[in-house]
């Protein structure tokens, strides 16, 4: 049997066709689909962040530096300051054109302006020729610098040319108003900002502030795009730290110095000046201090602050130490008798005086104005080993100053058990134990203050950028020795001024109390090779304001020549005056120094 038929061969074929028609049609729907949803997806939901992605690529960030903060004196007047700078960089990959395009500040119009032509104006205005300009902007460089610190209105200039690429990160530049004045405690930055000494690097936190950024979108040709898309985090400016030195002061007292220690051809010297009520460093003086705009022509041995940093034998301004102590004790009076030879021998150890002498008759108050070791000794055994070393604790010796410069030198005292036969005599006139001048003084405002230690005060006070002041508050002070103690101390002192061996720093409007120190200085090999020398004293001793202490480091020439209550009575006398502190209206006040 013949099957039947279904169709012709036509109407198979356009049936067949027509399927494939829809189904080249549905493909088509389908990828049609698939492309509006991938469409919706990158323009309106952006799921996989391309636009962010776009947008990443377009944003450049830049830092903004902070101001560091200021130093000043306790006047406000500079010592160290940072003026704002801007250093001119360049991402190099956007300059890489042969033109581009420079629009008005208003955005209504733009020229073309070749790359050559653009090189050459930039030149001009940084004032550096073509092929170093040229060097600097053209490359493959992400960040290059074209020219470091930059006043602003060189900055706009600059920015107005508009080279691709070419922009300025905000900087600051360091500098030193009164040069070498205070150089030695203030310290100074490296060229590229670091802290390197004195309170430069001990209140870095505090000076440096927080860095910001900045961050913003670049079209295609390098330029920035107005009102896009931007972000400034802004950056925190340093505190100004206010001292309370005064810098006139120290310019003298520096002068003053400076100026000795050449006459006397001495290794180095320095004046301290401490208000005696506060604790307040006036004037801390080296012979020779650093510029701190260019430190590199001060040798480095040669830039520390030795009035904290130096520690030496004081020799016999610590007797007064001793006589405070057997006075507090009760164990003497300032009128107690000694008969005193050249020479006294105790426990197998002989001590004599600086000068040869016949039996003299002393008072207590006699033995300090004629510094005498034999009769200091005398007074010093009634004191027990462990009460001796007690008593220079009290006053400060072999303890931190705290000044906050990281170059102080506590010093040296050996504790008690491991003193020798000797030292256990020699602490009580200032050898066999070591201090910094500035440790000296705090000895010295002691008895000026009625017995009460102060910590010297450097810093007063650290200042925010908005001006609110943090005032350091003087740390309570400690009462060492009896106001009636220090008041016959200070009569005694008195005494050592009018009739003994601090003649050279009387003043004549002030009555001036005052001690003055003589101790070898050890060489390197083990020996001594020459001699300190000191002179410390407090005016005006019947109502006391300030301290001076000077301090000469191995002067040449004949010891009797060599006079550093010079150098006390031109700064005591500057102080005084310039402090409007009255005259003294009454005589001088002075115990007898024999019997």
């Amino acid at each position: 049997m013949t099957p039947a038929r279904t169709g012709s061969p036509d109407s198979l074929r356009l049936a067949l066709g027509s399927r494939r028609l829809r189904a080249g049609l549905a493909f088509v729907l389908v990828l049609l689909l698939v492309l509006g949803l991938r469409l919706f997806q990158v323009q309106a939901l952006d799921l996989d962040g391309m636009a962010q992605a776009g947008l990443s690529k377009r944003l450049t960030t830049t830092a903004v530096q902070p101001i560091r903060g200021s130093i000043v004196d306790a006047n406000g007047k500079n010592f160290a300051r940072s003026v704002e700078r801007f250093d001119i960089v360049v991402d190099q990959r956007l300059s890489a054109v042969d033109e581009f395009r420079r629009y008005s500040d208003e955005l209504e119009a733009s020229e073309v302006i070749p790359m050559e032509q653009g090189l050459a104006e930039l030149s001009d205005v940084l004032d550096i020729d073509e092929e170093t300009l040229r060097a600097a902007v053209l490359g493959d460089k992400t960040f290059n610098y074209v020219l470091k610190a930059v006043t602003p209105e060189v900055k706009n200039r600059a920015l107005a040319v508009k080279i691709p690429g070419v922009y300025a990160d905000q900087t600051s530049v360091r500098t030193y108003p009164d040069g070498s004045v205070g150089g030695s405690m203030i310290g100074y930055v490296s060229a590229d900002g670091k802290p390197q000494e004195g309170l430069e690097y001990a209140l870095n936190d505090a000076l440096e502030g927080t860095s910001g950024s900045r961050t913003f979108e670049i079209g295609g040709d390098g330029i920035r795009i107005p009102y896009a898309t931007h972000e400034d985090i802004p950056a925190e400016d340093g505190q100004d730290v206010r001292l309370t030195i005064d810098q006139d002061l120290q310019w003298f007292a520096q002068q003053t110095i400076a100026s000795q220690v050449e006459e006397y051809d001495a290794e180095w010297g320095n004046i301290v000046v401490v208000e005696a009520e506060t604790g307040n460093i006036r004037a801390m003086a080296e012979s020779t201090t650093p510029d701190p705009n260019d430190p590199g022509a001060t040798p480095p041995e040669k830039r520390k602050p030795n009035s904290v940093s130096a520690s030496f034998e004081p020799g016999s301004t610590t007797k007064v130490i001793t006589l405070s102590a057997a006075l507090e004790q009760g164990l003497i009076t300032p009128t107690s008798e000694f008969e005193l030879d050249n020479r006294y021998t105790v426990g197998n150890q002989t001590f004599k005086d600086s000068t040869e002498h016949k039996t003299e008759k002393r008072t207590a108050a006699g033995v300090l104005a004629k510094s005498m070791n034999t009769g200091t000794v005398q007074i010093g055994e009634k004191l027990t080993k462990q009460e001796r070393y007690d008593w220079l604790k009290k006053f400060g010796i072999g303890e931190p100053l705290g000044t906050g410069l990281n170059e102080e030198n506590q010093g040296l005292l050996p504790t008690p058990d491991n003193w020798d036969d000797r030292q256990q005599y020699t602490v009580l006139f200032g050898q066999g134990l070591t201090q910094t001048a500035l440790h000296t003084a705090m000895v010295y405002q002691t008895i000026a203050n009625d017995g009460v230690r102060l910590a010297p005060r450097l810093i007063d006070a650290y200042i925010d950028p908005d001006g609110t002041e943090h005032v350091v508050p003087q740390a309570e002070g400690t009462e060492v020795v009896s106001e009636e103690t220090a008041t016959q101390m200070r009569k005694m002192l008195e005494t050592v001024t009018e009739e003994g061996s601090g003649k050279s720093g009387e003043l004549d409007q002030y009555r001036v109390g005052s001690k003055t120190g003589t101790a070898e200085a050890p060489s390197a090999s083990g020996g001594y090779d020459g001699y300190t020398l000191s002179y410390a004293g407090i005016a005006p001793i019947e109502d006391p304001k300030y301290v001076v202490v000077v301090t000469l480091q191995r002067p040449q020439g004949d010891l009797y020549y060599l006079i550093p209550g010079l150098s006390f009575q031109k700064v005591m006398q500057q102080v005084l005056n310039a402090n409007n502190v009255p005259a003294s209206t009454t005589k001088p006040d002075i115990y007898p120094v024999d019997y």
